[in-house]
């Protein structure tokens, strides 16, 4: 009952928040304010049903120390994107055919700050966060990586190959991001970073979502094996590659610092049922 309280509340604001944005879609910066609006409403949502569910501070999003881990995620995020980009285009599938759109950039920004900021707190700030408790760490990681994977098969141009691509690369980074760190900013960051940099920054698509305008005009070609084809870079075996890459580093920060719940008993019995 207590993933119910919290995840009903913050879904709707993520779907209503998600619907008013891409009805705006036309005016860039119309798309920014309401993709920002919609993200400040979901942290503050989640705060309220989480204080009320549980009788505590959320100090997962805690203001203290929040735009320093935000940047450091970016970075992350960003950087991890890059070189996935970078190695696709080394073997000739992606090129810059000239600047993109400034304004589509604009948009892109208010656009992925909304999914990023929803996306993790149902994902991880909910989810992963109380089914760990249960569970243990590695099979709170598994499941809602799976689920994380799974959610991406309604997007527009989706492939079973595609949402297992991101149930790897991205629903384990990001749960093993906030392993290590035990506060939401650092995936939201690193979320934001690397779909920012997919779209706004490079031009490619975004897990499905259809064609975008970031910073430059980007191009890909060959094959959609090693591009990633319809669905984008993200369904790219290096994609998979650097986010097994973060998700190692991250579970080892994780455990160094103590952060690692071990298996249930229970979830042990579940599971050998």
């Amino acid at each position: 009952m207590r993933l119910l309280k919290q995840f009903v509340p913050v879904a709707v604001v993520a779907f209503a928040g998600g619907a008013i944005v891409g009805a705006v879609q036309g005016s860039p910066l119309l798309t920014l304010l309401l993709g920002v609006a919609t993200a400040v409403l979901a942290v503050f949502v989640y705060t309220r049903v989480v204080r009320w569910s549980e009788r505590r501070a959320p100090v997962e999003v805690a203001a203290q120390g929040a735009a320093p881990a935000l940047v450091r995620g970016t970075l992350i995020g960003v950087a991890g994107f890059a070189a996935v980009i970078l190695n696709i285009a080394f073997i000739g599938g992606y090129r810059i055919d000239g600047m993109g759109s400034v304004a589509g950039a604009v948009g892109l920004f208010g656009f992925m700050a909304a999914a990023a900021v929803t996306e993790e707190l149902l994902f991880r700030g909910i989810l992963f966060r109380i089914v760990e408790e249960r569970t243990g760490t590695w099979i709170a990681l598994a499941l809602t990586g799976l689920l994380f994977g799974l959610s991406h098969l309604f997007n527009q141009h989706a492939s079973l190959w595609g949402a297992i691509a991101i149930a790897i690369e991205a629903g384990a980074m990001l749960a093993a991001a906030y392993a290590a760190t035990r506060t939401l900013w650092v995936p939201i960051g690193l979320h934001f970073g690397w779909n920012f940099a997919e779209g706004g920054i490079f031009g490619t698509e975004v897990s499905g979502n259809g064609a975008t305008q970031g910073l430059l005009h980007g191009v890909t070609s060959g094959p959609g094996l090693l591009t990633g084809g319809e669905f984008g870079p993200e369904a790219s075996p290096y994609a998979v590659v650097f986010g097994l890459l973060l998700t190692i580093v991250f579970m080892w920060l994780a455990r160094r610092r103590g952060n690692v719940v071990p298996l249930r008993r229970g979830a042990t019995a579940t599971l050998a049922q």
